[in-house]
């Protein structure tokens, strides 16, 4: 075991005031951050090695000191060494909403709605001190289809004419600077904890991967949730969902053209990151879930909102590849 742990990690937690304390490793995400389960008198935490140059362990410390001073239950630091890599926190247990509702389908309402109302309560109060979520950003998320994706699939798109789609499709978004919120920007059931509740009965949900959030639309983290790259959410719950936060947040009815549009755009970004996945990073495993990628990106294209991106994928990505919802990639 000791060979396959990183060096350092062993002075790491004899500093913070965890040694001799037992190293379990947890298996990893789709990134270079790896994780340890840390068991010893009688306690638990969960030590995160975020090493440079690949990862940056910082704005993860930023972004969870501010969940945290506003109410919102992100893991608790008790150690970090940012700069070698190592931060070690709290311990949310093993019901990973994911997990807990293949195990508890009865409890997919529940466990929807709190994870909506947990986003209606960040929504409410005012966006953290991060960086916009611009055209800038939408763009470039964006190109990653005409980037990996297309190239995999042997398809020669117009990438400069897919960016010029984006672009109109989404101004009318970003010409309302009104309602910005923190946008975590990863929300979905593998990043959300099942807890126990506080004393106020909030936070029966802990937040995972949040480090890359931004000041945006509080539709990206709702279309992140509910059309789940690696879950089943079906259209009746969605739509309840949906339904469910514009009565808690008194969104009109303008704000689900803004879904669309931003679920179109998260869906073809995670299209591109998971055939760059397989081809840069040598992970195929995400390859299995881009036709329910791909067939959420056609249910949003449908609205009118994303015609001029509806017609740039009619023109340049075959209709077979499409009713295919994405084909096999070669």
């Amino acid at each position: 075991m000791s060979e396959l742990l990183p060096a350092g990690i062993d002075s790491f937690l004899e500093n913070a005031g965890w040694g001799g304390a037992a190293i379990d490793p947890i298996p990893g995400d789709a990134s270079f951050r790896r994780y340890f389960r840390i068991v010893g008198d009688d306690r638990r935490a969960m030590l995160m090695f975020a090493p440079p140059p690949e990862e940056d362990p910082a704005p993860f410390l930023h972004v969870a000191e501010w969940l945290n001073e506003n109410a919102m239950r992100a893991p608790k630091i008790f150690a970090e060494d940012a700069a070698r890599g190592w931060v070690l926190i709290e311990d949310f247990g093993d019901d990973r909403m994911r997990d807990w509702l293949d195990a508890n389908p009865q409890g997919e309402t529940g466990a929807y709605t709190e994870a909506v109302d947990a986003l209606a309560r960040l929504h409410a109060k005012p966006a953290g001190p991060f960086a916009p979520y611009d055209m800038e950003v939408y763009s470039r998320e964006a190109a990653l289809l005409t980037e990996w994706y297309c190239p995999a699939m042997h398809i020669d798109a117009d990438g400069d004419s897919f960016l010029q789609a984006w672009n109109a499709a989404l101004a009318p978004l970003l010409a309302k600077p009104e309602g910005q919120v923190t946008v975590l920007r990863d929300y979905h059931a593998e990043n959300i904890m099942l807890l126990d509740p506080d004393a106020s009965g909030h936070g029966a949900q802990g937040l995972l991967d949040f480090q890359d959030a931004l000041v945006g639309h509080p539709a990206y983290d709702l279309v992140s949730l509910l059309q789940d790259a690696r879950r089943d959410v079906s259209a009746d719950l969605e739509r309840r969902m949906l339904d469910h936060y514009l009565a808690q947040t008194g969104a009109d009815e303008d704000f689900l053209a803004d879904y669309a549009r931003l679920g179109a755009q998260r869906n073809a970004k995670i299209v591109g990151i998971f055939a760059r996945l397989w081809r840069r990073d040598g992970k195929p495993r995400y390859l299995s879930y881009i036709p329910r990628v791909w067939e959420a990106l056609e249910r949003d294209l449908r609205h009118p909102a994303l015609a001029p991106v509806s017609t740039w994928f009619d023109a340049n990505i075959p209709r077979p590849v499409r009713d295919n919802f994405g084909g096999e990639i070669a």
